[in-house]
């Protein structure tokens, strides 16, 4: 997207963020004779959560829900506004402990929901230590255009589920490439259709802006940030427009800036197959329990056999070549996932019991249709992607022929809404700065990123210490399911007193991930 010419009040109030009201100034949380943290109200109403929320069920029990009203256009601040729904898992320490608010972001893409986060980091079952998750307010949100936030993006529902198998993503013919350019660029104009204003104000560079937002709304004079996958870049974003209001950062597998989103796309093609062929070994490895083959290549090969069988007569008639990726897609994001999905392919390839295949797959409603219209309403707007399909066929079909078959054409058609974005794109934000204190964490087989955006962001903030989960496969190795104590203990020691490893070249610190899973007999 071009940036439209502004005038000069305009710019600085879109750049510097919204003017901080008297009262908000007075609820600044740092005492400027000694450095202590207050914990204030604030201006959020808080409430109960309720004990079913209409989008997560259970997750939000015990949390304190509540929203803010943010611009729709940062351009013109008393203009039309938008509501962002938050939670909140209070301090549970004495005042005098209490280290102020953390922000959380998932990622998975733009398009995350965020509200149910702050259980797992306060009740410690997320493998931060006990004094730490007592000591801060932990902040789940959903991003503009997300969840339970005003408006939540929900497109052309047939993009995302048609009532049946989808079309095969790997196009057999010039006339299947042509549909399937055509259903994305239905899909599309269909987002412009219903959201046409919205659409020119849902991107990174404002989901920044309005972190600053909830910052004044909590009474923050600064924040301690965690984000995951997207929500890397989000605070990378955050630290170089707002670095003077960032205590602490921790970004867990970390995006490019350089590359958003096309070439990143581009990129993660080829790490998917390279994580593919990971869990195929792993696979062959336990021949004796799924009977795939013993080597990666026996594996694979049976892998797209049943795909091939779904091609030829979906199961159901839901469940084809597209929903086959679907359900597999995990096991390149993550290595929990391996066991289930082996015995998926075991039963249907070996077995012919598509059983286990039927109970994987969910037909995809809610929230997946709200990840695709605001994943693509945020990277289409975030920076320029070529609107000339023949670049799309050029790139894709080269990997493609290249040997990066997994889900080469499946990411194709996720992103191909971008080719055809009722709105023009904006320049990417410059992205850097001197003075941050960010912790980098980094799986080593990052599926989404690669190494090169933490390498990058490493470069682009030089107070940054960066951690190499070696061996790891999972995006968001540091407190999550993954239970990498090493890991857990940086950034452990990092949110409780600003403890990092030592500056060194290139990677500051190493960890070893934990062993991959072993199926049972």
């Amino acid at each position: 997207m071009k940036k439209l010419a502004l005038v000069t009040s305009v710019i600085l109030a879109g750049l510097l963020g919204p003017t901080v009201t008297p009262v908000a100034a007075q609820d600044a949380t740092e005492d400027a004779a000694d450095g202590a943290i207050r914990p204030v109200a604030g201006s959020i109403a808080w409430s109960p959560c309720p004990d079913t929320d209409p989008n997560l069920g259970n997750l939000l029990k015990g949390l304190e829900c509540g929203s803010i009203q943010v611009p729709l256009d940062y351009g013109h601040p008393d203009g039309k506004k938008i509501s962002l729904a938050l939670t909140r898992a209070k301090h549970t320490v004495a005042d005098a402990d209490y280290k102020g608010v953390v922000l959380l972001n998932r990622g998975q893409w733009p398009g995350g929901i965020g509200r149910d986060l702050p259980t797992r980091y306060a009740k410690g079952t997320s493998g931060l230590a006990q004094d730490v998750g007592g000591a801060y307010d932990w902040i789940g949100f959903d991003p503009r255009g997300v969840g339970a936030s005003e408006p939540s993006v929900v497109c052309d529902t047939d993009y995302v589920d048609p009532g049946y198998a989808k079309p095969d993503p790997v196009p057999s013919s010039p006339a299947a490439e042509q549909a399937l350019v055509e259903r994305a660029r239905a899909y599309a104009k269909s987002c412009g259709d219903i959201y046409g204003d919205e659409l020119k104000h849902l991107g990174t560079k404002d989901a920044a802006r309005d972190l600053d937002r909830m910052r004044i709304a909590l009474g923050q004079d600064k924040i301690t940030y965690f984000g995951t996958d997207w929500g890397t870049y989000l605070g990378s974003v955050y630290a170089s427009m707002y670095p003077n209001r960032v205590r602490r950062m921790v970004l867990d597998s970390v995006v490019s800036p350089s590359g958003v989103w096309y070439q990143d796309n581009l990129d993660k093609n080829v790490t998917t197959e390279q994580n593919a062929k990971i869990f195929f070994a792993w696979v062959a490895k336990y021949d004796a329990v799924y009977h795939l083959g013993t080597t990666e290549a026996e594996v694979e090969a049976n892998y797209y056999k049943g795909e091939d069988a779904l091609r030829r007569l979906p199961v159901d008639g839901k469940i084809g070549p597209a929903e086959w990726a679907d359900v597999f897609e995990p096991v390149v994001y993550r290595s929990w996932t391996w066991t289930s999905r082996a015995k998926v392919l075991s039963d249907w390839v070996v077995q012919g019991d598509p059983a286990s295949l039927r109970a994987t797959f969910t037909v995809p409603g809610w929230p997946h249709q709200n990840r695709q219209a605001a994943n693509n309403a945020d990277q289409c707007r975030d920076a320029s992607w070529p609107r000339d399909w023949s670049t799309w066929h050029a790139d894709y079909s080269r990997q493609y022929a290249a040997g990066n078959h997994f889900l080469t054409w499946t990411n194709a058609w996720y992103s191909a809404p971008c080719a055809f974005w009722p709105v023009a794109a904006k320049t990417p934000p410059k992205v850097g700065d001197k003075s941050v204190d960010v912790l980098l964490v980094q799986p080593e087989f990052d599926t989404a990123h690669g190494v090169k955006g933490a390498y990058e962001t490493h470069k682009l903030f030089p107070n940054s210490r960066l951690i190499l989960e070696k061996g790891g496969h999972n995006v968001g190795a540091a407190l999550s399911a993954n239970n990498d104590t090493c890991l857990n203990t940086y950034v452990g020691d990092f949110l409780r007193d600003g403890t990092r490893p030592a500056s060194q070249d290139g990677v500051d610190a190493t960890c070893q991930a934990p062993a991959d899973p072993v199926p049972a007999a």
